[in-house]
């Protein structure tokens, strides 16, 4: 096990009408003007904005909006923010929605305060210390944001989707968390994020990080409980139990437990962005066909682990690791149609795909060789994505 620094220091505030608490929390971060970032309509719809605002107004918080954030959140909308709060002289933003609002949320967050362009961090021009307080509102488990220190935003020039991690800077300070918020989310965009937050545990896990047993365990375990979690969400979108375990899982999935002690992979997501990046697919969808193709590379080239994880999640019997392996990804497979998910490029919608420019793209952003769990160069990031197809 690796020496490792573990900080979650969030408010997580879960359960039933728990969003009238916005403006005490709020308070308690220390913001009196906050910028609220929201998505396209559904929190509208529902009335969770107006209450959100009820609770702010009762709180004495004064506040502002950026609403209308697009899935793959993009720039500009962080320029207009960051503008915003400059003008306004705002001092705390609330993410009211899934992981496009806390993302652009927090990249505003960071931008504020900095005298130069907030692309910089992301490009890793400069580092990040210090930013604007957040706190979340989630409405969609899916990218863990509500509970990380990251952010991911794709600049329009180029269409260049960029994570970027901070250790504590970006961690929201506080996270409420309503599993009746999640009721009336669409199939495919709960499927989504179900594929999105096991991929974050998978970035984790897949590693060559010798005696983690506790952090493959707990890995394990979380993987376990979406699995048996996911096809009730799906059959009853309105079983409260059910949604609050997925909401969890999403959360544990992304706030750093599952990483402590090891090397992390992250290849995964990094060539899933270039495909939601120049192809504008849902994140999670990306991942349900990427992932199984990364992990049938592996089979051929560091095939331990892909065993181990198909015989303690998927219970997966046969001795022989590149069998048991196979099987693994097989099983992984089958879960992910059987939520409605794509396993190929062609289901998810992109017939003719560029390999060469998503490859291109891919090593331009993030290095000629990348990867924790076997280091891949562009003749190997090329076989998984025709692996994909």
């Amino acid at each position: 096990m690796n020496n490792f620094t573990f900080c979650s220091p969030t408010k997580y505030v879960f359960g039933r009408d728990k969003e009238s608490l916005t403006g005490q929390l709020t308070v308690e971060m220390g913001s009196k003007r906050v910028l609220i970032v929201y998505g396209k309509g559904s929190v509208v719809r529902s009335g969770l904005l107006d209450r959100v605002k009820q609770s702010l107004t009762t709180s004495q918080v004064e506040y502002f909006e950026l609403g209308g954030i697009n899935p793959n959140p993009t720039d500009d909308r962080v320029y207009e923010g960051i503008e915003l709060c400059r003008a306004n002289n705002i001092d705390g933003l609330i993410a009211v929605g899934g992981g496009s609002a806390i993302d652009t949320a927090k990249a505003i967050a960071g931008g504020v305060p900095y005298e130069g362009d907030f692309w910089d961090f992301f490009a890793g021009k400069a580092v990040m210390t210090d930013a604007l307080p957040v706190g979340v509102v989630l409405t969609i488990p899916a990218a863990g944001s509500e509970g990380s220190g990251n952010s991911v935003i794709t600049k329009l020039d180029g269409l260049h989707k960029i994570s970027l991690r901070t250790e504590s800077a970006l961690r929201p300070k506080f996270a409420v968390m309503n599993p009746e918020l999640t009721f009336t989310l669409p199939p495919y965009q709960t499927a989504s994020g179900i594929a999105d937050m096991m991929t974050h545990i998978y970035e984790r896990y897949f590693t060559n990080t010798p005696e983690v047993e506790v952090t493959d365990r707990v890995s394990e375990g979380v993987l376990k409980a979406i699995i048996t979690e996911a096809p009730r969400v799906m059959a009853e979108p309105e079983n409260y139990e059910a949604r609050a375990n997925i909401m969890w899982c999403g959360t544990l999935a992304h706030n750093g437990i599952c990483g402590t002690g090891r090397q992390e992979d992250w290849v995964s997501h990094f060539m899933e962005h270039e495909l939601s990046a120049v192809y504008g697919v849902t994140h999670g969808a990306g991942l349900a066909v990427i992932v199984p193709a990364w992990l049938t590379f592996m089979v051929e080239h560091n095939p331990g682990k892909v065993a181990q994880f198909a015989r303690r999640v998927w219970d997966v019997v046969e001795t022989d690791d590149r069998k048991a392996a196979l099987q693994g990804i097989e099983k992984l497979k089958q879960f992910y149609k059987s939520i409605g998910m794509p396993i190929t490029l062609k289901e998810l919608g992109i017939d003719n795909p560029d390999i060469d420019l998503l490859v291109k793209k891919l090593h331009e952003n993030k290095g000629q060789t990348i990867g924790g769990y076997y280091r891949l160069t562009p003749t190997e990031t090329t076989q998984i994505y025709t692996l994909a197809m």
